[in-house]
Order: C-alpha cells, then structure tokens, then sequence
C-alpha cells in the first residue's frame, strides 16, 4: 500500500498541472469524512467539471492504496457537462486516514488530484454541549469568537460545534474570510442529525495592526449560500506589542500604567438610555506612556480620552458610556481595550458590568 502510494504522488508531482487545470474543476479538491466507525466503509463524492471546448472520456481513476473503491462516468463528458467521482475507502484501519486520487482524461497526462481524508474510530460520537444559537439553518454552540493576547507568529484555533437538524445532507460554508483568516469544517457534508466542528485559524503574521481586530463571517449551510445578518459569527483578535528586545536599562526606565479601576459596575439603567463611568489612567514610571488603540468590543459602548501620551506623573481621564439600548443586541461582554508601551501591561481591559 505504501509504495503505491508513493508512486501516486511521485505521478501528481511529475505532472504539469498548468494547461489540466483549464479542462477540468472540481468545486471541492477535498473531503473530509470527519470520524467514520470502524469496518463501514464511508464515501466522498466529487463533483468534477469539464472546462474544456470538446468531449472527453475519463481513462483512468487512480487511488494511493487498494482499499479505495472507485466509481466515474465511463461513456463521453460533454463540454461544460458536471460529473461525479465517487471515492469509498473500506474503513478496516483505525485511526487517521488520507487519501489521493488521480482523475486522467483522455485529453491530457496530467491528473486532477483529489483527497479524502477524516479518522476511523471504534465508536462516532458527537458533540454532547448544546447548540444555543441558530446560524441561519444551522444551530451552534458559539456566534462569537475571541482570539485573546496574541503574539506576531502565532497561528492560535478556535472551534465551533453545529448540528444538522434539516432533514437533508448540508455542506457549511464559511463566507467573507478575511486574509488572516483560514475556515476548515469537519466532516465536509454533514448528514441529518448528525454534527460537525468549524474550526478557525488565525494568521497572527496578516494581522493589520496591534490590538483589537474584528471582522465578521457567515457560515452557509451550501456552497453558493447568501450571506445574512442571522448567519454572522463575530471574531475578535488582540494582537500585542513585542518588547522581548528591550534591555533591563530599558525595562528599567519603562513607563507604568495604573488606573483607577478596571471594573465599572453599572447600576440597572431602568429608564435610562444611558449611564457614564470615569476611570483616572496615571503614569507612574519614568517615561513617555504612549497609549493606543482605544476599542470597544461592543458597539454598546462609547469612549473618550483626553491624553494619549502621558508624561511621568501625568494623568488622564477616560469617559465611557453605556448606550442601553444597543445592550440588548450585544454578543460579548462590554468591556473596554487599551493596548501601550507599558512592558508589564501592554494590554489593559476595563471590564463593564450591567447589573439587571
């Protein structure tokens, strides 16, 4: 099984793609069957396009063990017609499993490379928390996430747990990804009552700037689904300022932040609309406090500061208000993020708490 294998992969490697790519598409090169119970065989479906301006035949399907089962069109593909390339691998081997195939026509050498892959296990089991949000069709146990502290190289995960309570197979899609942003789900198709994970990974390195990032993504439940406020995920990332380089001189003649507080408890606003705390920031040590990216995570929160940049001594006054009616339709905790050049505390969260 091995040297088979490696004579698929030394074929796919040796083959020039280039001109194979414009004569045929797959619309997903991967399949992840997600956990598959030992000794039941599991099928990936691949639906292949034919790009090119005349018919073709597929010659040949070719796997990287023998216990892949294969099934493709044998007759004519006409131009622009889709077709379906059925992969089954029997399941007989515990544990994780990845799979090639190579798809040649008989327009061409080079192979179109496809690959399943997921984990054999003695006994599927599935997510046992619950599912408190509904992401359009499909409900969640998170709609918010939060990569905290940060450093320029990470690439940190999160995870999201959705269950499929339609009565038909689905395929969620993550939409609207920003370039840090990386979406796997697993499995790729997720059949009635059964669940899945999306899990997101974050590129620390395409960050566009320190502190607070966020963006929101839209998960789909197919390929092709339209994005919707109901199906919004909000992510948050703080990226932190590096002072692994500064000597112990310069550590030393650092500044030092310290405030007042960093927790505002808000009394029931009742009839309010709204309610404003008052949190004194002073520089207690020997240089220049730079402070930058002020942010709210929330939009139920507004702010101001009268100094950014804090001599030794100097103080400054940050106001924050709280909005009461945006605090109805927030996702996470109302809190408020400094980022400075204060080596010891190069982030600073106020936290705001609402009593009810």
């Amino acid at each position: 099984m091995k040297s088979s294998k490696i004579i698929l992969l030394a074929s796919l490697m040796l083959a020039p793609l280039g001109a194979w790519a414009q004569k045929m598409k797959v619309s997903n090169d991967v399949v992840d069957c997600g956990q598959v119970a030992y000794q039941s065989p599991v099928t990936a479906e691949f639906e292949v396009t034919n790009k090119g301006n005349h018919a073709m035949k597929i010659k040949d399907v070719k796997a990287s063990c023998g216990c892949i089962g294969l099934e493709y069109p044998r007759g004519e593909i006409v131009a622009g017609e889709t077709f379906v390339v059925k992969v089954t691998y029997d399941a007989m081997t515990m544990g994780h499993f990845e799979k090639l195939i190579g798809v040649y026509a008989d327009n061409g050498d080079s192979p179109l490379e496809l690959r399943m892959k997921g984990v054999v296990v003695s006994e599927v089991v599935d997510y046992a928390g619950t599912y408190p949000f509904l992401l359009g069709l499909i409900p969640s146990d998170r709609n918010d996430i939060e990569f905290d502290d940060v450093n320029r190289g990470e690439k940190p995960q999160q995870t999201i747990h959705i269950h499929n309570t339609t009565d038909k197979t689905i395929q969620p899609q993550i939409m609207h990804l920003p370039n840090y942003l990386k979406a796997e789900v697993t499995p790729t198709m997720i059949r009635p009552g059964r669940g899945g994970v999306v899990t997101l990974t974050l590129d620390s390195r395409s960050l566009p700037e320190l502190g607070l990032n966020q963006t929101s993504v839209f998960l789909g439940a197919f390929p092709g689904d339209r994005v919707n406020p109901d199906k919004e995920i909000t992510v948050s990332a703080v990226l932190l300022p590096n002072f692994e380089k500064l000597t112990n001189r310069q550590l030393a003649l650092a500044p030092k932040i310290e405030l007042s507080t960093t927790e505002i408890n808000i009394p029931p606003l009742g009839g309010k609309k709204k309610h404003r705390a008052v949190v004194t920031i002073k520089n207690v040590g020997k240089s220049t406090l730079d402070i930058s990216n002020l942010r709210m995570f929330t939009s139920a929160l507004q702010v101001s500061l009268n100094k950014t940049h804090l001599m030794p001594g100097m103080e400054a006054k940050l106001k924050i208000t709280v909005l009461a009616e945006k605090l109805k339709t927030i996702r996470s905790k109302p809190r408020v993020l400094m980022i400075t050049n204060d080596p010891d505390n190069p982030k600073v969260t106020i936290n705001v708490n609402v009593a009810k």
